[in-house]
């Protein structure tokens, strides 16, 4: 258990630091946020290619794969638009109306139980991303491109419990990066930056540590039961305050702070209820 704690923490440390580098890259250096996304998802399917088993390419074949890595590729498209102009804890935590968005799906199109309990800890949970997002108090264009992109990965959570069985969690993971690299392909090549050393560095840690980040994941389920570490999926939003005071110097306002806290722990405790 120890050891599936410690991946825990580096894996959900590792996913922030990615959208840090990301951050740089279109912030400081005016790299334009499509290009950051599709080189992360060009990157990450490179550097996981070798690995993969042959029967994954079978997986290009159904059309519910490609509908998901759109998803995919339009939430990370957008979270690089949001990090651009916002600060990184705000970003997580509007992005984590994911999870809520893939609950009530979940609900309806997987016939997954409701409970009331649960049902109550969303709600709470959504609370949280509105004082963090405040509708109608001046909410900024960063925070809104924040919740389009958690919307969107809750689309994609949902689909990828749906779909789930059809491969191995390495080989949904390859195609789920060739396919957003490949649609992501006309827009990203048309902003390409003019590299440096610099900006080939940042593009290559902010790929790498995202996909390192997820595969920890994946590895760390496997060996221990979910109901047991998933509450550790929440450090992200610890790791994005830290890494955003860290890097950039900036700290939450007190309402983010506010919304951070009802937003762990409503998170926190659904997924010990798992």
């Amino acid at each position: 258990m120890q050891r599936a704690v410690f991946i825990m923490f580096l894996a959900m440390s590792l996913i922030p630091a990615g959208d840090s580098a990301g951050k740089l890259l279109s912030g400081t250096y005016q790299t334009a946020p499509i290009f950051v996304a599709w080189s992360r998802f060009l990157v990450g399917a490179v550097l996981i290619l070798p690995f993969v088993p042959r029967s994954a390419w079978a997986l290009l074949r159904n059309w519910r794969i490609w509908v998901r890595a759109c998803f995919l590729a339009a939430g990370i498209s957008c979270i690089q638009n949001a990090l651009r102009v916002e600060e990184v804890a705000t970003v997580f935590a509007a992005f984590f109306v994911g999870p809520l968005i893939s609950y009530v799906l979940a609900v309806i199109f997987l016939r997954e139980p409701v409970t009331p309990l649960r049902s109550a800890l969303v709600v709470l949970g959504f609370l949280g991303v509105l004082i963090v997002v405040r509708p109608g108090m001046g909410a900024s264009t960063g925070v809104l491109w924040a919740v389009t992109a958690g919307t969107c990965y809750g689309v994609f959570l949902t689909m990828s419990r749906w779909l789930g069985p059809l491969g191995t969690p390495l080989a949904m993971t390859f195609i789920q990066l060739l396919i957003a690299a490949l649609v992501l392909v006309p827009l990203g090549v048309t902003h390409l930056p003019a590299f440096t050393g610099t900006i080939a560095g940042l593009t290559l840690i902010s790929a790498l540590c995202s996909m390192m980040g997820n595969l920890l994941l994946l590895y760390a389920y496997q060996l221990v039961p979910a109901t047991r570490i998933a509450p550790l999926v929440y450090f992200q939003l610890v790791a994005a305050v830290g890494l955003g005071w860290a890097v950039f110097g900036d700290l939450p306002d007190i309402w983010t702070w506010a919304g951070l806290a009802v937003i762990l722990t409503a998170g926190l405790a659904s997924a010990r209820l798992r």
